[in-house]
């Protein structure tokens, strides 16, 4: 892990550790001190609902991720859209309504690991429910009903261990797949959601490869910039000037598009193939 990461994780302690405040031996909790201004059963179970309570307003496509039950979601979206919002927002809504849960958060560094468990911090600053760290991962929030949130640098050999109730993957499609497929064996024994997010990246590896799958595996979300109230068209234009039309419809429409250092591209590579014609024997004749 790097100095700067290592920084990172630091002043993320310092901002966002806010510690339970303590109370004498001598002196007995009273009821409202010992429990937090909202619990479980006073929040909405309803994600949507439970977002609105905390004045976030969800566009339609973050209402239909939120309500989204389906166990493995694999979303392909904009830059800019706010999934790292909204996503921080389901794993507090998850954290505050199962007791005792885990949630674990992965990015491609420690950086956006804290960012998104700041955004977390910030909503549960709202619900007046004081958090500290878990005491054993710089990067995290544990909330007095048990439930903790952690966000993991990207060291596969650091993550063994944990048990998760929900594993969201922000930024996927830089996340390795060692990282991936080291953090999936977490939701074994609870069977929990697995989230993936990004916009796209290199036509390869987990998110690629999900996004791609034709089965019933992965539930796909599709958001491009067109269907983002927040984006205008004349941005969108500006930006297809700038970037360019290949780099614009990675970064805003939700197209994998060949890497810059690509010699051939991945649709030419495609018809270099034919499974109609055999191929030749030593001989120079057809297996």
């Amino acid at each position: 892990m790097t100095r700067n990461n290592n920084l990172i994780g630091r002043q993320f302690v310092e901002q966002h550790w806010r510690r339970w405040p303590t109370t004498p031996r001598s002196a007995k909790p009273s009821p409202k001190d010992s429990q937090p201004s909202d619990s479980p059963e006073t929040l909405p179970s309803d994600p949507i609902l439970f977002a609105r309570s905390l004045d976030f307003h969800p566009d339609p496509k973050q209402s239909e991720l939120l309500a989204d039950p389906h166990p493995r979601i694999v979303v392909n979206c904009t830059r800019q859209w706010g999934k790292t919002t909204v996503v921080s927002l389901k794993a507090v809504h998850h954290a505050v309504t199962h007791p005792g849960s885990l949630v674990l958060v992965a990015s491609p560094g420690e950086r956006q690991s804290a960012n998104f468990i700041a955004n977390a911090a910030a909503f549960l600053a709202r619900l007046d429910i004081k958090t500290r760290t878990d005491g054993r991962n710089r990067i995290s929030l544990k909330l007095p009903n048990g439930s903790s949130l952690v966000g993991l640098p990207e060291m596969p050999s650091k993550i063994r261990g944990f048990t998760a109730s929900l594993l969201i993957v922000d930024e996927a499609a830089w996340v390795t797949d060692e990282m991936i497929h080291a953090l999936r064996p977490t939701l074994a024994a609870t069977q929990g959601p697995l989230w993936m997010l990004s916009t796209p990246g290199p036509a390869t590896g987990a998110f690629y490869d999900a996004w791609h799958d034709s089965s019933e595996r992965w539930r796909r979300i599709s958001v491009p910039a067109t269907e983002c109230p927040r984006i205008t068209p004349e941005f969108l234009e500006e930006e297809r000037e700038a970037l360019g039309d290949r780099v614009f419809r990675r970064e805003y429409m939700c197209e994998f598009t060949d890497d810059d250092l690509a010699v051939f591209s991945r649709e030419l590579i495609a018809t270099a193939f034919n499974r109609d014609i055999q191929p030749l024997s030593p001989e120079g004749r057809p297996r």
